[in-house]
């Protein structure tokens, strides 16, 4: 096969930064693929104003689990903590969900345990975490993230003493 030759002093062009369909910009933090900055605060009202700083779709999608959530366990507390919102009942925190750019991630603690087991092993969120990601509210299995929930809460004391 022939050696190609190769110009050293061309610069490398990328291509022009397609236009987003949405006018309003991503956070920074959602754009490099990291939790938001929202301070970390207990109760419903910062949870509530972490969603709805999330730009559409993920706000839609973080909405519905929220929604979901609610309606699926009694005596659920909410928390933001490392620029996610964190769901618990009981002793401790469960299940977390963070809007990034393009999905929502959905993480449960101790998600390996889970039947089935969620798909998704996230990056730097513990061993046995585990969860989904999704890019449009028609991703949503209610029926499974509901099943998901209540398996999860289960576990006493699941991530410890709430603080």
């Amino acid at each position: 096969m022939p050696t190609r030759k190769t110009d050293k002093t061309s610069k490398r062009v990328s291509p022009k930064p397609t236009k987003r369909a949405a006018a309003v910009p991503l956070p920074e933090s959602m754009e490099t693929s990291k939790a938001s900055a929202a301070k970390a605060a207990v109760g419903d009202k910062p949870v509530f104003a972490y969603i709805a700083s999330l730009p559409h779709p993920q706000r839609d999608i973080v909405e519905r689990i929220d929604a979901l959530a609610a309606k699926t366990l009694p005596g659920l507390q909410r928390s933001v903590k490392w620029g996610m919102s964190y769901y618990g009942v009981g002793d401790g925190w469960c299940f977390c969900c963070g809007g990034f750019s393009g999905h929502v991630k959905l993480m449960f603690v101790n998600g390996a345990a889970l039947k089935p087991v969620p798909p998704v092993t996230p990056v730097a969120m513990g061993r046995s975490t585990r969860g989904v990601e999704l890019g449009s509210v028609n991703e949503l299995n209610e029926r499974q993230i509901s099943k998901w929930m209540r398996q999860v809460t289960a576990v006493p004391g699941v991530g410890g003493k709430k603080q």
